[in-house]
């Protein structure tokens, strides 16, 4: 993969993390299937099916939820980590649903043994808080990843590894359900669950998947003790991260870069460098803070013309103008070295394109995410508008080929977030991309 200039070619061996910038929906499925060419092992370290990555190249369009990008290149390995939660269901549903594009999915897909399981009760507090909430929801998925992440923090979560021993496997089960099915009737209205019947169940889902099962942490180490080239595939964005995102409207796990640590067991050293995935705009599924939102016909163009649905849900994304103090907080959290820009051709339409480049936070400026006052309405976005270019840049491969306008608006953002921009999408094909 030849690049120019200050640009970057990867380095042989040497580790990448793919991180979204923004509140996910950035484009990193395509990102990660763009660049594992490079890399023998793709391994994600957090979240579970409420993520989706649409992949697609030629005439081919790939849905991805649990299964790292990774899978659509032959000899990669892909691993789901230890920090991720995970639905045995809907992760046979996805296998399935690749092999039947023609995907092949034998010994290549690698599953932890400490990684924890959701259930169906998970699922059911989910929706069940969601609609006690009312207009407070947060907009979860209601797949149960809260609720899932909630019983392993409490240590009596069930784990991938339980579902090929039994003993561990009801024990666990009976007492989950003495648990949630008082809640589930009593609180919330909703039947319970019979502990037999999900005991019954999650073994067959062992027995299907006993031979994925490993110790995920001891093979990525040893895969980066022999030098295999890792790259880690993280899901949803920065500003969901449960620590550093817009709380509460966040997702429940780490999505920032240090999550590749605990969620893999990778030291810090090993990670090598780091590309972030910003949208040439915003947007976020659900509820919480969006400073830049639209809500008016710009923004439901933008939707429209950027196809902002989601991948998982089928949710329409809110839209907004690129919001640079945010880019700069994730710069700051994940140690950015460059940043892949994509859906730069949806604001091909654009007469003018207002960026935020600061707030106004009761009566002073800030140049990053001023995230705690952010749930009071206690800011002012600052905007700088540029010129648009009202041509198409679909499909462009070559970065002196697109109109001067969009080459001003890529060098205004690697000016103000201090990050090269590496790699631009010029559509949602794998083709349809420039390399720098």
């Amino acid at each position: 993969m030849l690049v120019s200039g200050l640009f970057f070619m990867p380095v042989k061996n040497q580790n990448l993390a793919i991180i979204g910038a923004q509140w996910g929906d950035e484009g990193k499925g395509k990102i990660v299937d763009l660049l594992c060419g490079d890399f023998d092992v793709v391994a994600r370290f957090q979240g579970g099916h409420n993520a989706g990555h649409t992949v697609r190249f030629g005439e081919h369009h790939f849905s991805l939820h649990l299964v790292p990008s990774g899978i659509l290149h032959p000899h990669k390995l892909c691993i789901l980590g230890n920090g991720m939660v995970i639905d045995p269901q809907a992760l046979l549903n996805e296998i399935e649903s690749l092999r039947s594009l023609g995907v092949q999915i034998d010994d290549n897909l690698r599953i932890s043994e400490s990684a924890h399981c959701i259930l169906p009760f998970h699922a059911a507090l989910d929706v069940a808080r969601e609609e006690a909430a009312g207009p407070a929801k947060i907009g979860t998925t209601g797949r149960g990843i809260g609720p899932a992440y909630e019983t392993k923090v409490s240590r009596y979560g069930i784990r991938i590894g339980d579902l090929i021993n039994p003993p561990a496997l009801k024990e666990k089960i009976d007492l989950a359900c003495a648990e949630k099915n008082p809640v589930l009737e009593s609180v919330y209205g909703k039947p319970k669950f019979d502990p037999r019947e999900l005991y019954d169940r999650y073994l067959a889902f062992g027995e299907i998947l006993r031979d994925r099962i490993t110790n995920t942490c001891l093979l990525i180490n040893e895969s980066i003790a022999a030098g295999r080239p890792i790259l880690f595939e993280g899901a949803q964005g920065t500003f969901l991260d449960i620590d550093h995102g817009t709380y509460p409207f966040v997702t429940s796990s780490n999505c920032v870069v240090g999550g590749i640590c605990t969620g893999l067991g990778v030291a810090p050293k090993h990670i090598h460098s780091v590309t972030a995935v910003v949208k040439a705009y915003t947007t976020r599924v659900g509820g919480g803070p969006f400073p830049t939102e639209l809500t008016d016909a710009m923004g439901d163009h933008l939707r429209k013309r950027g196809n902002e649905y989601g991948t998982t849900t089928g949710r329409p994304r809110r839209t907004g103008w690129l919001d640079l103090p945010l880019l700069r907080s994730a710069s700051m959290l994940n140690g950015i070295d460059r940043i892949a820009l994509t859906k730069l051709d949806v604001l091909d339409d654009c007469k003018e394109i207002p960026v935020c480049t600061s707030y106004k936070v009761r009566g002073s400026t800030w140049q990053t995410f001023p995230a705690t006052t952010l749930a009071h309405h206690e800011y002012e976005p600052v905007y700088k508008v540029l010129k648009g270019w009202n041509r198409s840049t679909v499909g462009t491969r070559n970065f002196d080929q697109l109109p001067d306008e969009a080459r001003a608006y890529v060098r205004f953002i690697e000016d103000e977030t201090r990050c090269p921009i590496s790699i631009i999408s010029t559509g949602p094909r794998r083709e349809e991309t420039i390399l720098r």
